[in-house]
């Protein structure tokens, strides 16, 4: 039996994440909090001889510092992210601390030059005091950055993990319905079976991770739900009956590969197959104040199904809040005697 040679990505071969986007808006925001805070700090402290005319040019000038390093980070990250290892922390780290010395050795001449007598101390003292608070300070705030960034790579190790265990599982019950269905129809309508073979193939493409673990579009992934809809609907006939709304749904919206898929797969398997006389999946989605709406919507079966709906939706909720953040909900239970699973996800 030979083995696969194939190299399959895991948890632990996962890189470090690159420095942090000094571009973006929580960073800049990150810097004048940090700034404004060692300022106020600083002018609470016993013996502090400056009143508010001190804190509020302290104020000020710190946060003109802490644009200052934010614009120029910003523009040196490309050059920085070339460093091998952890010495584009260093780099950032000595960036910072320069930047304040140059700012400081400025500031100290402009106010002498223009007799403001807003600094009381020497040029030495001021710049050697102002280098060594940016030291100490952008030090615990870029170790932040680094363990953040730790953080954030071993979630998304064990996020394409899972997303990875999702895709190489395939329900034994439905592979054997489809290709019964598949016999079946071979004689009697070969085209039909031959569109469920099409389908199956897509669908199994999607489920064996021939896609890359990235974002999908929200059209193709309705796309999928439509090929999975199409393959029971020959298996059960009149007892689907499938409504969709979703008209109103941008289908180039990201949307994580294989999310509402095995969703509509629970409504099916627990809803409709348990009943007899069968029931109607409704798929709803709208927009609302900027987010997107989705509901899957099935009969509730007197009795569940083996398994029930749990497992997947717990893998859907980790999805989405891994993808999409706090912002997004994923609320599932019954509604009178239907069962409605709610995704809720920003548009941003």
């Amino acid at each position: 039996m030979r083995e696969s040679t194939t190299d399959t990505p895991t948890p632990g071969r996962a890189e470090l994440r690159p420095l942090p986007d000094f571009c973006s808006g929580p960073v800049i925001y990150a810097l004048l909090i940090m700034a404004s805070i060692t300022v106020t700090v600083m002018w609470l402290a016993p013996n502090n001889s400056h009143g508010w005319r001190g804190f509020s040019v302290g104020m000020l000038f710190a946060d003109w510092l802490a644009v200052v390093i934010g614009v120029a980070l910003c523009k040196l990250r490309p050059l920085l992210m070339r460093l091998p290892g952890r010495a584009g922390y260093a780099g950032v780290w000595l960036a910072m601390v320069l930047i304040v010395a140059v700012g400081s050795a400025l500031v100290h001449w402009m106010d002498a030059a223009m007799q403001m007598a807003l600094l009381s101390d020497s040029t030495d003292d001021f710049v050697l005091n102002n280098t060594l608070i940016a030291a100490l300070l952008g030090a615990a705030m870029l170790r932040y950055f680094y363990l953040l960034a730790q953080w954030q790579t071993r979630l998304e190790a064990v996020t394409q993990a899972q997303v990875s265990a999702l895709q190489a599982r395939i329900r034994p019950h439905f592979l054997f319905n489809s290709m019964n269905t598949v016999a079946a129809l071979v004689r009697v309508d070969p085209a039909a079976a031959e569109r469920t073979v099409e389908d199956l193939s897509e669908l199994f493409r999607a489920a064996l991770g021939e896609h890359s673990t990235r974002d999908g579009t929200l059209g193709e992934e309705l796309g999928l739900v439509d090929r999975y809809l199409d393959i029971e609907q020959l298996r059960l006939g009149e007892r689907l009956r499938v409504r969709r709304e979703l008209d109103d749904l941008p289908d180039a919206f990201p949307l994580p590969r294989l999310l509402l898929q095995p969703l509509v797969e629970n409504a099916v398997r627990h809803g409709i197959q348990p009943l007899r006389e069968g029931g109607e999946v409704i798929l709803r989605g709208r927009r609302e104040r900027g987010d997107i709406l989705i509901e899957i919507d099935n009969p509730l079966a007197g009795e569940p199904a083996p398994g029930g709906h749990g497992h997947g939706l717990d893998n859907v909720r980790r999805r989405v809040a891994y993808r999409y953040g706090p912002r997004a909900r994923v609320v599932a239970g019954p509604e009178g005697d239907r069962f409605v699973v709610r995704l809720q996800l920003p548009a941003v």
